[in-house]
C-alpha cells in the first residue's frame, strides 16, 4: 500500500513538473525521431531529468497545424511555368506572440526556395516576400532570419542584413527598411590561438545564425566545432561597429561583442532573455542545441546540447541525456 501511495505521488510530482513548470526557466523539448517536430520528452536541467509528457494538449493553441504531408508551391514565370514539390519537414518557421494582447506574427520558408511566407492574427491568407526577384542583389537569399516582434531580420546569402518591417497595412503587408550597405560586414580575424587549433585540428561543423538582443541590436552568431578529443567547440558573437554607421560609408565591418552583460542568448529562439539565476537562466551564457536546421544537409555531428558562457569560455554539458536517444531537441522558455 505504501509503495502505490510512493507511485501515485510521483505520478503527480511528474505531472506538475511538465504542465506547471516555473515560469520563465529553461527546458529542453526532446525529439528521438529525425525530423521529428513533436515531443513526448522534456528535460529538465534543473533537477537533471528527463519526464514523458502525459498532457491531453487541451487549452494549447497551434498555428498552421493542417496536416498535409506534401505542399505544392508554384512559381509561374514567363520562360518556365512549373510548379516545386515540397515536403512538410522542409519547412522551417519563426513564430513571435504579443503576451499582451494575443497578436502573433508566424513567418515561413521551404529549404531550398527563394519565398518567404507570413501572415498575422487575423489575416485569412498568407502573404509572399520574394528574397529575389524585385530585391537588391545584396539583400538576395534567407541564410538564417530571426523575428523580433514585427521586425524581421534576414541574414542574407552575400553576408548583409536585410531588415523589413511586417506591420504594414499596404497589399504587401510589409516594408523593406533595411540599411544600405555598400559592402559585405567583414568579421576581424580570429585569435592566433584559436587559427593554431583550428589548423591542428580540423573542423567538423560550421554554422552562421543571426540573433537579436532585448534592446534589438543585431548579432551575427558563428560556431566551429573541432574534432579534438575532447568535444571543443568555439562561439564568436559579432555586431556592427557602431563607428561604421553611417550608410553612406564604403566599409562595413564587424565588432566582436565579448560580453551580453546579464543576459543570455538562447540560439534557437534567436533572442535573448534577462538572467535569473532563481529560474535557472546563466549570464552572459548562449543555450545552444545546434547551428542550423537545414534538413537537405548531411547530418553531422554539429547537434550540441551545451551551455557556453563568455566569460570563463567554458561548455556546460548535459550527461544525463546521452542515455536517451536524443536526434533533436530545442531550449524554450515555458510562460
Amino acid at each position: 500500500m505504501q509503495r502505490s501511495t510512493t507511485l501515485a505521488s510521483a505520478k503527480a510530482l511528474r505531472s506538475t513538473l511538465i504542465q506547471r513548470p516555473k515560469p520563465g526557466s529553461p527546458l529542453l523539448m526532446l525529439s528521438v525521431e529525425k525530423d521529428g517536430c513533436l515531443s513526448n520528452s522534456v528535460y529538465n536541467p534543473d533537477d537533471d531529468r528527463v519526464y514523458e509528457t502525459k498532457s491531453d494538449l487541451s487549452g494549447y493553441r497551434f498555428l498552421g497545424s493542417s496536416g498535409e504531408k506534401k505542399v505544392m508551391h508554384r512559381l509561374i514565370r514567363d520562360s518556365y511555368p512549373g510548379g516545386i514539390l515540397h515536403t512538410a519537414e522542409n519547412l522551417r518557421g519563426r513564430l513571435w506572440v504579443d503576451d499582451k494582447n494575443g497578436d502573433y506574427v508566424v513567418v515561413w520558408k521551404f529549404e531550398m526556395n527563394r519565398f518567404l511566407g507570413f501572415c498575422r492574427k487575423g489575416d485569412d491568407h498568407y502573404r509572399e516576400i520574394s528574397t529575389r526577384r524585385g530585391v537588391r542583389r545584396e539583400l538576395r537569399g534567407v541564410h538564417d532570419m530571426v523575428l523580433k516582434g514585427y521586425s524581421l531580420y534576414v541574414f542574407a546569402t552575400r553576408d548583409f542584413i536585410r531588415h523589413l518591417d511586417l506591420s504594414g497595412q499596404d497589399e504587401d503587408g510589409f516594408k523593406d527598411v533595411s540599411e544600405n550597405h555598400r559592402l559585405p560586414m567583414w568579421r576581424p580575424l580570429l585569435s592566433k590561438d584559436e587559427r593554431e587549433r583550428i589548423k591542428e585540428n580540423k573542423v567538423i561543423s560550421f554554422s552562421e545564425s543571426v540573433a537579436v538582443t532585448r534592446s534589438g541590436q543585431v548579432l551575427l552568431v558563428y560556431t566551429y566545432e573541432l574534432g579534438t578529443s575532447e568535444r571543443h567547440r568555439m562561439f564568436h558573437l559579432y555586431k556592427r561597429d557602431p563607428k561604421d554607421l553611417d550608410p553612406n560609408t564604403y566599409d562595413t565591418r564587424l565588432v566582436e561583442v565579448h560580453s551580453l552583460g546579464d543576459e543570455a542568448l538562447f540560439l534557437d529562439l534567436g533572442t535573448t532573455v534577462p538572467a535569473d539565476h532563481t529560474r535557472g537562466i546563466e549570464p552572459n551564457s548562449i543555450y545552444f542545441t545546434r547551428g542550423d536546421r537545414i534538413r537537405h544537409r548531411e547530418p553531422s555531428s554539429c547537434f550540441d546540447i551545451c551551455v557556453f558562457n563568455l566569460t570563463t569560455k567554458t561548455i556546460k554539458r548535459f550527461p544525463t541525456l546521452s542515455k536517451f536517444n536524443v536526434k533533436d531537441a530545442q531550449w524554450f522558455l515555458p510562460s
